[in-house]
């Protein structure tokens, strides 16, 4: 018995499942950019109020302090 002599199923049949997973596969990704995305623009907005927070208990100008 030859196991790769036939196809699980017909090529006409498997190209929907493949375009289906492809599909899927698209989705999931595209899902993981946007969520990604999302984390990283509450990062910003977080980093810019802790660096206005550290700005004003420094109490001065992020121009006229010393780079540490």
């Amino acid at each position: 018995m030859v196991l790769g002599a036939a196809p699980a199923l017909p090529l006409d049949e498997a190209g929907k499942y493949v375009a289906a997973a492809y599909g899927v596969f698209v989705t999931l990704i595209l899902i993981y950019v946007a969520i990604i995305a999302a984390r990283l623009q509450r990062l910003e907005k977080e980093i810019d109020s802790l660096t206005e927070l550290a700005e004003r208990r420094l109490g001065g100008d992020p121009a006229h302090r010393e780079d540490r």
